[in-house]
């Protein structure tokens, strides 16, 4: 096998943020489903410490928001280290202090930051940007495209470092949402917001299932977060039987981390080494 790419989404779904449009803002949960979920990130940790096969590339993609959690602040520290992981990032609104990222690999740590300006002013999420700059984190930013965020989407264009990425999640609960003139201002914001969009997928070739799957907290694997079916447990047999080329099974892929991955758009090579944090480093 080349290296491998693999999601982990513990049960943990809690988020400190309250956002209108977020399908993953949910309640705090009870103490026992915490435990569930850092005993399950730790026996994955061990996995991967023990892990003696092609390279590793670790997303963290929770339902909230995960790194106001010390396991996984401590979980990405102690991966980051790791010498079969080549990169390890995670999904974060950026709303807690960074002082820990001093601990970690910054060749292998980066993270995949999202600005929420109903919840965050934008002179505190620039202020914790500058942060991430001075420490050397490799981070991008993206802001869910609503119209009427327009206008502060290109003001933090312009407040962060012109070498930040900055994307733009294209709102696709309404069609037709965008008017005239508004595509081509986020554009201007995020040259790759083209790409996203809704893209027919059934019967199609991707990646899903074959170098890239899934992981939950009880090791369960699957092709990816948006086909249910399981492929096995990552801590029961061998992870290469679990792992084929398959064509996809659903109608569309409407999410950057699941279309990414089919071959036919040629996205790996937009984004290189900065697949994980959404980073651009292609043409």
């Amino acid at each position: 096998m080349a290296g491998l790419t693999l999601y982990y989404r513990g049960p943990l779904s809690s988020c400190n943020y309250t956002c209108d449009y977020c399908p993953f803002a949910k309640e705090w949960e009870e103490p026992e489903v915490l435990a569930a979920d850092r005993a399950g990130l730790e026996r994955f940790v061990a996995w991967a410490s023990a892990w003696d096969g092609p390279e590793l590339s670790i997303l963290f993609t929770p339902w909230g928001e995960a790194l106001v959690r010390s396991w996984y602040r401590e979980a990405l520290v102690a991966l980051s280290h790791l010498p079969r992981v080549k990169r390890v990032a995670a999904q974060t609104n950026l709303s807690y202090a960074l002082d820990w990222l001093g601990s970690a690999d910054l060749a292998t740590l980066a993270l995949w930051t999202t600005w929420h300006p109903s919840q965050c002013p934008r002179d505190r999420f620039v202020r914790q940007c500058a942060r991430l700059d001075a420490m050397g984190v490799r981070y991008s930013v993206g802001v869910v495209g609503l119209r009427e965020h327009l206008p502060a989407i290109e003001a933090l264009r312009a407040e962060l470092d012109p070498g930040v990425q900055v994307w733009v999640n294209a709102y696709k609960r309404v069609e037709g949402y965008y008017a005239a003139g508004e595509v081509e201002r986020i554009t201007a914001v995020d040259p790759r917001f083209p790409d996203n969009r809704v893209y027919p997928s059934l019967g199609r070739a991707c990646l899903a299932g074959e170098t890239h799957f899934t992981v939950d907290g009880d090791g369960t694997v699957r092709r990816c977060h948006f086909i249910d079916a399981p492929l096995g447990n990552l801590y029961e047999g061998a992870l290469d039987a679990m792992l084929a080329r398959r064509p996809c099974t659903n109608a569309v892929c409407r999410c950057h981390i699941g279309y990414v991955h089919m071959p036919e758009l040629g996205l790996y090579d937009v984004y290189g080494a900065g697949l994980m944090e959404r980073i651009v480093e292609g043409p």
